[in-house]
């Protein structure tokens, strides 16, 4: 049986994202700004970091946007560190949650918990190169075509319902990094539109499919 998602958007409430991250916040900074033009109808409520020295927090605070610190290490365990995810969350209003290079992985009892829909956007085309440092993964395996995903997350690693993809090709004088490069650029084209399409609802899943409301 289809699984149906609606999220509550009007003119004077827009859906409300939290974005999570670890590091420099280029895919924040890629959603703010399609919020600024007008391409992502949602406001983003909270940004949360894992690592106080994250660079993306700045950017954050400069565009007004509330960035805090729940840092990880200064919890005795993941449970404790997700309790506080969640709590904080749930003051900001968030509906839909966005990780944006977050280093860490959210158990099953943080999805349950939290409720709503967690996307990621992850540097392969999956369900090649799960994990991390994909795009080497994919220039040392000599793929001809490598990419971007934005998924659904569940509790298995980089194995949830797709919501968009896109396609980069491998130059023969490619190196790991120049590829990186290339297929950030797609992250940040399509992220911001994968939420906006989730944030927007009606959506279900099919099985292993994600499939857009008519």
């Amino acid at each position: 049986m289809p699984i149906e998602r609606n999220l509550p958007a009007t003119d004077t409430s827009l859906p409300v994202l939290g974005v999570l991250i670890s590091g420099r916040g280029s895919n924040l900074r890629a959603l703010m700004t399609a919020i600024d033009e007008g391409r992502l109808r949602a406001r983003i409520g909270v940004v949360i970091s894992n690592r106080p020295d994250a660079a993306g927090l700045a950017h954050a605070s400069s565009a007004g946007v509330p960035a805090v610190v729940i840092d990880h290490k200064a919890f005795g365990g993941r449970a404790d560190f997700e309790d506080a995810l969640v709590a904080r969350l749930g003051e900001a209003g968030v509906q839909v949650v966005c990780l944006a290079g977050f280093m860490r992985i959210l158990s099953p009892v943080f999805l349950e918990r939290f409720g709503g829909p967690v996307l990621n956007v992850h540097p392969s085309l999956l369900p090649s190169f799960v994990g991390v440092d994909a795009q080497r993964q994919a220039w040392e395996h000599g793929v001809k075509v490598a990419g971007v995903t934005v998924h659904l997350v569940t509790p298995e690693l980089d194995a949830g319902p797709i919501v968009a993809q896109a396609a980069v090709p491998v130059l023969d004088d490619d190196t790991p990094e120049t590829l990186a490069a290339r297929i950030l650029v797609e992250e940040h084209r399509i992220y911001p539109a994968a939420v906006a399409l989730v944030a927007a609802g009606g959506w279900r899943i099919e099985g292993r499919r994600f499939v857009r409301g008519r």
